[in-house]
């Protein structure tokens, strides 16, 4: 097993850093279930996920008893082994696996490995793979711990993390982009990171694309693609898209009614304007893959 693990499993109830969302939690049971949403991400980028959460006392309010009781011991012991949690709760492997998805629910617990998560989504790989004596349980392959420890947050350090990730997302960054963004940040705070990486000669700062007041902030090679796209015409070349994909900008920056982030729902794009919309002017792929008016 790796001493760093590439990637980490969790919920999303805590990522968004809604205000709001710990008194929802007191007041609500958490009920993991087939739909609990999972975040994917590298464990060495992780500084964006500022911690948002009430003290673990105050959230497990809203967990069952098997699942206080699991918190409590990854809270003292740290990093556990599937049977070590067993072991040292006295509870059930039903009750634990219960209790960890209720965990992974709530944004609490994280996974050193993929074989955790697909251990609790697949009853069959909880049975253990090999024979005889080399038969070991499927559990045992890595361990769980808290997301979140004590410590209090580098606020600095997350907002830098956090302007990485908006400008490679979408190349040019500016206040209506952050509308649909979750970040725990005022867009004032944003402004005073993205000049130190100006000052720094990291991105460049000026007015890039028409329409919007404020600040604007781009990579190089963003500012290399929408130069590029003046002498690019409209082929009409059509892209489907989830609405909860990050280039879901209809109603933001792209003309067209707001669609809902909604995974159920998809939007249409043709030559980057939404597609009841003809474009007016052609359009740059940008780092990051957003749609921008050159």
């Amino acid at each position: 097993m790796p001493a760093e693990p590439q990637a980490i499993v969790r919920g999303t109830a805590h990522i968004r850093g809604e205000p709001d969302m710990v008194a929802v939690m007191a007041a609500r049971r958490i009920t993991p279930s087939s739909v609990a949403p999972i975040t994917f991400f590298v464990r060495e980028e992780s500084d964006w996920m500022i911690p948002r959460h009430a003290p673990l006392p105050k959230v497990s309010q809203a967990l069952s008893h098997a699942g206080r009781d699991v918190l409590e011991f990854i809270r003292q012991r740290g990093a556990s082994f599937f049977a070590d949690i067993v072991r040292g709760t006295g509870k059930l492997k039903s009750e634990v696996e219960t209790a960890l998805w209720e965990l992974v629910a709530a944004g609490l617990l994280t996974a050193d490995g993929f074989d955790n998560l697909r251990a609790l989504i697949d009853p069959k790989r909880r049975s253990g793979q090999g024979r005889g004596r080399k038969a070991r349980p499927r559990h045992s392959t890595g361990r769980w711990s808290l997301l979140f420890s004590d410590e209090t947050a580098d606020r600095s350090k997350a907002l830098d993390a956090a302007c990485r990730v908006l400008l490679e997302r979408y190349g040019v960054v500016f206040r209506e982009l952050t509308l649909r963004e979750e970040f725990p940040f005022k867009w004032r705070e944003f402004l005073i990171t993205f000049r130190r990486l100006e000052d720094r000669g990291e991105v460049r700062g000026g007015r890039f694309v028409d329409g919007f007041l404020g600040e604007q902030f781009a990579l190089p090679v963003a500012l290399e693609s929408l130069r590029a796209a003046r002498h690019f015409e409209p082929s009409g070349e059509s892209v489907t898209l989830s609405a909860a994909d990050p280039l879901n900008l209809v109603g933001i920056i792209v003309p067209g009614e707001r669609v809902p982030a909604v995974s159920g729902k998809t939007i249409t794009l043709r030559d980057g304007a939404a597609s009841s919309e003809r474009p007016s002017a052609p359009v740059a792929a940008v780092a990051g893959g957003m749609g921008i008016h050159a």
